[in-house]
């Protein structure tokens, strides 16, 4: 994965302003890449044999990534891809600290969007924007390799959004949204939606500083998706099942879809609702306002035990 390969390495362009050199986040990984994500420069004879340690065969079934770094790149010791993902992602971990510090000095209710590309993202999020811009302060960070396509989608419904294209890179990291903040003036209070890069893999692993993961799977992809791809779903609060006008027309099974998410991760919550139709979204909405309200007010909590502390020491 990203972690280890160092596919975001380069150029991070935000529409409107500069390109930003994204290798500070990999400063410790050397290797060179070709033109493609995984595609490494490296020579390889095909029958090298890999460190059997790290890899389980079963009948025809070869399983790689059973190693502690949990991946498999040819030429690489395990330890040294343990070494390479704690630096990448403690560096991630200390900007997404500054952001979400930023996010709720500002009672900023902050959403990372994720899922696999044609899911239903940008329609589901044009409709919600639609049905709460008259209320809240809300804005968007949309993430994608290149192409404005899916900001200027939400830029019709008169709500700000940041493009940020990542070039090679497959997901978003905090370095990247806390520059886009910069382009947002008071968004106190609001909403954020960032509108990850369609991958099911690589932004499992990166904190934005976000107050909630929410995975987005479409009933068109398959119910297995949440044992195939686990990291994601372990990671997020929320799986919707988006496009459920479609199911009398497909062989989806939504019961079983939602036990394999909860086998993964037993916490998770579940929304099913077609962004299309616009059955189910009023409980999106809902769920949208509940865990905002709880969020400011697990900031009131806080700033009033803050405030019982110094009145203790009148």
């Amino acid at each position: 994965m990203c972690t280890v390969c160092g596919c975001s390495e380069g150029e991070v362009q935000i529409e409107g302003g500069h390109h930003h050199d994204h290798s500070h986040s990999h400063e410790h990984h050397h290797h060179d890449h070709g033109h493609a994500h995984h595609s490494h420069e490296h020579h390889h004879d095909h029958g090298h044999q890999p460190d059997s340690s790290v890899v389980v065969s079963d009948g025809d079934n070869i399983h790689f990534g059973q190693g502690p770094a949990h991946a498999h790149v040819a030429g690489m010791s395990q330890s040294r891809m343990v070494q390479i993902e704690q630096d990448i992602l403690g560096k991630n971990d200390r900007y997404a600290a500054i952001n979400r510090a930023r996010f709720e000095q500002q009672s900023l209710f902050v959403l990372n969007l994720v899922s696999s590309p044609g899911s239903g993202k940008t329609t589901l999020l044009t409709e919600t924007l639609e049905r709460i811009k008259e209320n809240r302060t809300v804005a968007v960070i949309e993430g994608d390799q290149q192409t404005a396509n899916d900001a200027n989608r939400i830029r019709e419904t008169g709500v700000q959004a940041i493009q940020v294209n990542t070039g090679k890179g497959c997901h978003l990291d905090a370095h990247m949204v806390g520059h886009a903040m910069e382009r947002f003036e008071d968004m106190k209070g609001g909403l954020l939606f960032i509108e990850n890069v369609g991958n099911l893999v690589c932004p499992a692993a990166f904190d934005l500083g976000e107050a909630h993961k929410v995975a987005i799977l479409s009933v068109t992809e398959g119910e297995d998706k949440p044992l195939k791809y686990p990291d994601m779903f372990h990671a997020a609060d929320l799986m919707i099942l988006n496009k459920t006008d479609l199911l009398p027309y497909l062989d989806f099974d939504v019961e079983r879809c939602i036990d394999y998410a909860r086998q993964v991760n037993p916490d998770i919550q579940v929304l099913q609702l077609s962004a299309r139709s616009g059955e189910g979204m009023d409980g999106w909405i809902e769920w949208l306002e509940s865990r905002r309200k709880h969020m400011i007010q697990s900031r009131i909590d806080t700033l009033q035990s803050e405030i019982d502390q110094f009145h203790a020491l009148l």
